[in-house]
């Protein structure tokens, strides 16, 4: 991405993350628990291209404090990478569902954290350049999805898979693969990512 990235570390024990970043050429946050990060994100909204955010922390977890910045519409967008020691796959799956981007678990080496960020950054910088093509769109018919497709869009919303949509509407995979393709149609995009981007732009699904 262009200029320098500014990440927001949330953290109770930051230092080593706030020494190493710096010196790839990141500008450096730190709040130490839920609380503080989520009054830092008021205080400087707009301010924040990612947030690395750990899981174990006093006042308020990662978790939660996923789900405050997931639910607040001002910072709702900003990608979050969550930094774990839980290994599960079953929450880190929740975790993703909530609304995390990526998960680092701890004890993790620090080449692998940075491509991940790297990652993370790069596919924002995609959906922001994809975002202006979409405006010509902003007339499209939303009467013309069916409840079915709506409810098809609203779970690919939640970076659900078609074997999930399928397993969860108690369909077929290629039933949902033909609702993603009329989908597609009617919205006049090409990719699930497009697709979901438009329906946030027109309010389709929150």
């Amino acid at each position: 991405m262009n200029g320098i990235a500014s990440i927001l570390v949330v953290d109770d024990n930051p230092k080593y993350l706030a020494d190493a970043l710096p010196m790839y050429g990141y500008d450096i946050t730190v709040a130490e628990d839920g609380l503080e990060a989520l009054k830092i994100l008021e205080q400087k909204e707009g301010a924040f291209d990612l947030i690395l955010l750990d899981v174990m922390m006093p006042n308020m977890d990662g978790w939660d404090t996923l789900k405050a910045i997931r639910s607040n519409k001002k910072i709702k967008y900003i990608p979050v990478i969550m930094i774990t020691a839980v290994s599960e796959d079953q929450k880190i799956v929740s975790g993703l569902r909530i609304g995390a981007d990526d998960y680092v678990v701890k004890p993790f080496i620090l080449p692998n954290l940075l491509a991940r960020i790297e990652a993370v950054l790069r596919r924002c910088e995609w959906q922001k350049e994809s975002a202006p093509k979409q405006e010509i769109n902003k007339n499209v018919n939303i009467d013309a999805l069916t409840p079915k497709e709506k409810e098809v869009l609203a779970l690919v919303a939640k970076g659900a898979s078609n074997q999930e949509i399928a397993d969860k509407l108690c369909v077929r995979d290629v039933t949902v693969k033909t609702h993603l393709n009329s989908i597609f149609k009617k919205l006049k995009v090409s990719n699930r990512t497009q697709a979901v981007l438009l329906a946030m732009q027109i309010n389709l699904i929150n």
